[in-house]
């Protein structure tokens, strides 16, 4: 799966998860300091992205992805 189609997938996780429109989202953006994401949809996105991507995380690794950049890069990851 090519990184932006993984991306687009992606924000769209978050747009849902943070009800915010995908075009507030950039990869730079750290979910909690510029998304406003409290710990509780930190495990809701996660949760999102495993659904998104018919995936299984690793709880400890996944919640120490801080922003969206490192999402795409750590789902990607997965996909391989």
């Amino acid at each position: 799966m090519q990184r932006d189609d993984v991306k687009q997938r992606v924000y769209k996780v978050i747009a849902k998860v943070l009800k915010i429109d995908t075009g507030q989202i950039e990869e730079s953006h750290s979910f909690s300091a510029d998304l406003g994401a409290e710990s509780v949809q930190s495990v809701e996105l996660m949760a999102g992205f495993e659904e998104e991507f018919d995936i299984e995380m690793d709880e400890d690794e996944a919640l120490g992805v801080q922003d969206v950049g490192g999402a795409i890069d750590f789902i990607g990851k997965h996909l391989d």
